[in-house]
């Protein structure tokens, strides 16, 4: 055999095998809304890395940031035609889909980090996250939201009365609608990505965010005045189509449900750095951060919670994370 001749061979070998290299590489496409520094997006990247590792540059994850493929509700509804392979939405978006995640939107429903934690990574969490499969998507994991409070433009909320009156921007979500409403304000559901100028252009008086949203949004360049009231806690979520999800095969639905895992707790370290150092970066940009007494917020919004009487299975659910931790 001519050299030539073996040259030739030994080049379509690697052809052949660098396609069905390729051809045996699959890729999921995620689209989401959040800033490249935000600590829920740090978190999809490592769990994206950890799928890749763990199969071995088989399964990969492509992640499409900052709105590209559109919206939270925009990405959500192209998960459930197939369109799109996975995104990150606010368990508020959820609630005009998945009726129960509602719930996670109440005003002090979660005592703390640890208590969130425990109903979310527990039995009550992973019943929340497959109710979605009859909308065509499935919930993989809970990430870290943190803590919402109102941020304002012109006087600041130091106390329940000081929401009477003001236009508050609110996700579009009945329990953020119904709390501003218990507080006298006036709630205004707005996309997030017109938020700032909404605020520039005093359509809003104010809205509610997490520390490192209100950060990486620069929502502080507008709104001086930042009211740690921390009323809900209202995770995100990690979300896979239905369509997907149903032609990955067991070993690659492990290697994502075990990577979209461990992940959860690497961001929730991100997570808490971020909300320090995004509380430290707004106070050195001028904005007044407030403490006020949180238990006066908590007693004008309490009703809510009472409110679900009539609705029985939302009403148990709320009594069943109440308990979480209670009982030992």
């Amino acid at each position: 055999m001519s050299k030539n001749t073996v040259f030739f061979f030994t080049l379509l070998f690697f052809i052949i095998g660098s396609c069905s290299d390729q051809r045996a590489v699959k890729t999921l496409k995620l689209g989401h809304s959040l800033d490249t520094k935000h600590p829920v997006h740090l978190g999809m990247v490592r769990m994206a890395e950890l799928v890749e590792e763990k199969s071995a540059g088989k399964l990969k994850i492509q992640i499409y940031p900052s709105g590209q493929l559109g919206g939270e509700r925009e990405c959500l509804e192209l998960l459930q035609i197939g369109s799109l392979a996975m995104t990150k939405v606010s368990a508020a978006v959820l609630e005009n889909f998945v009726p129960n995640f509602e719930v996670l939107g109440l005003p002090y429903l979660f005592r703390d980090d640890a208590h969130s934690y425990e109903v979310l990574d527990g039995p009550i969490g992973e019943d929340l996250l497959a109710q979605g499969e009859k909308f065509r998507f499935r919930g993989l994991c809970f990430y870290d939201a943190g803590a919402r409070s109102f941020y304002t433009k012109e006087r600041p909320v130091n106390e329940p009365k000081d929401i009477k009156g003001l236009k508050i921007r609110v996700m579009k979500s009945a329990t953020a609608v119904n709390m501003v409403n218990a507080l006298g304000g006036s709630p205004t559901p707005i996309s997030f990505g017109e938020l700032y100028a909404a605020l520039q252009q005093g359509v809003v008086d104010g809205a509610e965010n997490n520390p490192p949203s209100f950060y990486t949004s620069r929502h502080y360049e507008v709104c001086k005045f930042y009211s740690l009231d921390e009323h809900t806690m209202i995770p995100d979520v990690l979300l896979i189509s239905m369509e997907w999800w149903e032609n990955l095969t067991e070993e690659e639905k492990i290697w994502v449900k075990s990577a979209a895992k461990e992940s959860v707790s690497y961001e929730r370290v991100v997570w808490a750095k971020s909300v320090e150092e995004s509380l430290k970066a707004v106070a050195a940009a001028g904005v007044e951060i407030i403490r006020p007494d949180k238990s006066k917020f908590e007693e004008e919004v309490m009703s809510i919670h009472e409110s679900y009487k009539t609705q029985a299975e939302k009403y148990k659910l709320i009594n069943q994370i109440k308990s979480v931790g209670n009982e030992k």
